[in-house]
């Protein structure tokens, strides 16, 4: 590390540098294209300077020297280029990541205006590093405010910057931020969003489903996360709160037959929160059997939110970030529940014994001790992906399943039935209007539905549904089909994007084995 005290005229050269360049930015063609982006940049430089013009003021007044220290932390940099790597694989299946790139410069600029700015107001030092990274880019691996609504983007990370500077407590005899500022500032920004219903001035949405548009999403996030894992020691954190909601989703669909999360046990966005976003070492327990217990309470309150939210009719996907302040404020009780006489010496080797991948845990220090519990992560990652659990191939992303389950009469899945159909009608397949048209006609529930879903299975060239919108089904019976070849290349979408395969026999070999008996042998 290198420290130097400079006056406030020469230090203050940096926010106004990144001001200008924020300014700047303004002028480029995709920000001009939106008047609102491009004030957006405008504001947040204006405030970038007045606010730098106002502590020179002060600074000089009171004869301060400001310090700059070059810190490179590794669990800074490490995890920017784990979430750089998120970005690019994502953004190759989904453009709007790769389009949206110069935004994220922009955040980055701001995030490190802010940053400066607020240490050198509250103290007089400040540690220039790789700090603004994970925050920027954690804050936008979950939640980006669309183009018109930019501005509050700017805010979200103020806020972040603000509470780890102006929150903290005493943790072993030292002053430390209480708070993850990223998830801080994404929980503070989706109770606002949840208590105005405005969740649609956000990509939060988009945001959940297309990160499972990768293929093996699940083990390149495991991979990515992996060095992170081994130097900073978060691993029992991840791998309690992976196991513990899929324990509650295997037991669910024990009881009902059907999938608590629909179409995955753990949720990919899930998966990434577990992975990249409560795991922050500064904001975690420090005790080994600490964070095994933080880990499962954030899996089972991701389950319990996603029930709470989907009960009240609210948006699912802030499931992974209300809770992450609460239990940042648990830490410390947590820690000392664990060094308690109800988790003495004694009590808590006997619990190292069954958790930790060693015969005698108490020996493992350190690095060894991280390795071991990364090869134990291995080895339920490896087993949980080999029954299914984590994966590109859970049943729950495909109609059959649904349509069975539906047959069966288990709890929610004919609402949900109808849910798929709907969603792969926009998507154009006339199959599924004309099979969701017949299921609101049954005993007249939804004529009028049923009609536009046959006219619009009619509009995509399904010949059954111009049957059904022409014909009187009274007395004729509604006609139905099989799927075309047209159909089967969205229906054999699951939960991903749009699929590559344009060959009739390979889409009706891809149906059969996902469960479209009609497929099976079928001719094209």
């Amino acid at each position: 590390m290198t420290r130097r005290d400079l006056p406030p005229g020469r230090a203050l050269l940096l926010p106004l540098a990144l001001a200008l360049g924020l300014a700047a930015m303004a002028s480029i063609d995709a920000v001009r294209q939106n008047p609102r982006v491009s004030a957006s940049f405008i504001g947040a430089s204006t405030l970038v300077a007045l606010w730098t013009l106002a502590l020179f003021a002060q600074a000089t007044r009171a004869g301060r020297r400001l310090g700059l220290a070059i810190t490179l932390r590794p669990q800074h940099y490490v995890q920017a280029c784990a979430h750089a790597s998120i970005f690019l694989y994502w953004g190759w299946y989904w453009r709007e990541v790769y389009d949206s790139a110069h935004l994220i410069v922009a955040q980055l600029v701001f995030a490190y205006a802010i940053d400066v700015l607020i240490a050198w107001t509250t103290r007089d030092e400040y540690s220039l590093g790789f700090g603004p990274f994970p925050v920027v880019f954690s804050t936008n691996l979950f939640l980006w405010f669309r183009n018109d609504w930019f501005f509050l983007q700017f805010a979200m990370l103020a806020i972040g910057f603000a509470g780890k500077a102006l929150i903290t407590w005493t943790r072993d005899g030292r002053r430390a931020h209480i708070f993850n500022p990223s998830a801080f500032a994404l929980t503070i920004a989706s109770i606002a969003l949840l208590a105005s219903g405005a969740s649609n001035l956000t990509w939060g949405r988009e945001i959940a489903v297309t990160q499972f548009y990768p293929p093996h999403m699940y083990l390149f996030l495991f991979l990515v996360a992996l060095p992170g894992q081994l130097l900073f020691g978060v691993t029992t954190m991840t791998m309690s709160a992976v196991v513990t909601t899929y324990a509650i989703g295997l037991a669910y669909f024990a009881a009902t037959g059907t999938y608590f999360f629909i179409d995955s046990y753990v949720p990919i966005a899930v998966f990434l929160g577990m992975h990249l976003l409560f795991t922050d070492p500064s904001t975690s327990p420090r005790t080994e059997v600490g964070r095994l217990i933080f880990g499962a309470l954030y899996g089972a309150s991701v389950v319990a939110l996603y029930a709470v939210l989907a009960s009240l009719g609210l948006p699912t996907f802030y499931d992974k970030l209300l809770q992450v302040p609460l239990l940042n404020l648990s830490v410390r009780a947590i820690d000392q529940m664990v060094r308690s006489s109800r988790f003495s010496a004694a009590a808590v080797s006997r619990l190292h014994d069954r958790v930790t991948p060693d015969a005698r845990p108490a020996s493992l220090t350190g690095r060894r001790r991280r390795f071991a519990w990364v090869a134990a992560w291995v080895v339920v990652f490896s087993a949980m992906s080999a029954a299914g659990g984590v994966g590109d191939g859970h049943r729950g992303q495909w109609l059959p399943f649904w349509r069975d389950a539906c047959g069966s009469k288990r709890p929610g899945a004919c609402a949900y039935l109808a849910e798929l159909e709907t969603t792969l009608c926009r998507a154009g397949s006339g199959w599924a209007c004309n099979e969701l048209a017949i299921a609101e006609a049954a005993g007249d529930r939804q004529p009028l539905a049923a009609l536009a879903a046959w006219e619009r299975g009619c509009e995509l060239g399904f010949d059954a549904a111009c049957a059904n919108a022409n014909g009187n089904t009274v007395t004729a019976g509604v006609a139905t089909g099989p799927p075309t070849t047209a159909d089967y290349a969205i229906l054999v979408r699951g939960s991903k994007g749009p699929v590559g395969i344009r060959d009739p026999q390979r889409l009706r070999a891809r149906a059969c084995r996902i469960g479209f008996q009609e497929a099976c042998g079928a001719e094209p």
